[in-house]
């Protein structure tokens, strides 16, 4: 979703249309878009993991601010297609699998769980490393999976 934001370009402030896809706001600390409770530390942005690996808790840096429009990465994307992650699970118990590393897992289909197994994503650490080092977001948690309800 298009959203009407205001940003230092050029060393002037301009109201611009800021199209996030694929991506999220990550705005600083003081920036009047963000509700109060968080103007100290910059707008929380969570970026979810896979079923079986953590999920992460960031914030919004001035670096994102002047380099990406407030942005950063929303997930760590897929490096297979659905249909593709169903025809590599043939012959494998996903849930078991999830099981044997201490995560409980709940799907309405064997299809839901192959569609979304570990294998099918990047590794969100590396990506939440990337904008971490890159400065346009500042880790602030981990959180490890233990549970994991599919549609």
């Amino acid at each position: 979703i298009a959203k009407i934001e205001k940003h230092m370009i050029k060393g002037r402030e301009l109201e611009v249309c800021v199209h996030r896809k694929g991506a999220t706001r990550s705005f600083s600390a003081g920036n009047p878009a963000i509700p109060e409770r968080y103007m100290e530390v910059g707008q929380p942005v969570l970026i979810p993991g896979d079923m079986g690996r953590a999920s992460y808790v960031l914030c919004g840096t001035k670096q994102a601010m002047e380099e990406t429009f407030g942005s950063t990465c929303h997930g760590a994307g897929r490096v297979m297609s659905r249909h593709q992650a169903i025809k590599v699970s043939k012959g494998r118990s996903i849930s078991k699998e999830m099981e044997a590393k201490g995560i409980y897992v709940r799907a309405a289909n064997k299809g839901t769980l192959a569609e979304e197994m570990p294998e099918a994503y990047k590794d969100v650490s590396k990506v939440v490393r990337v904008v971490h080092n890159a400065g346009i977001s500042r880790l602030v948690a981990k959180i490890v999976p233990l549970g994991s309800i599919k549609g």
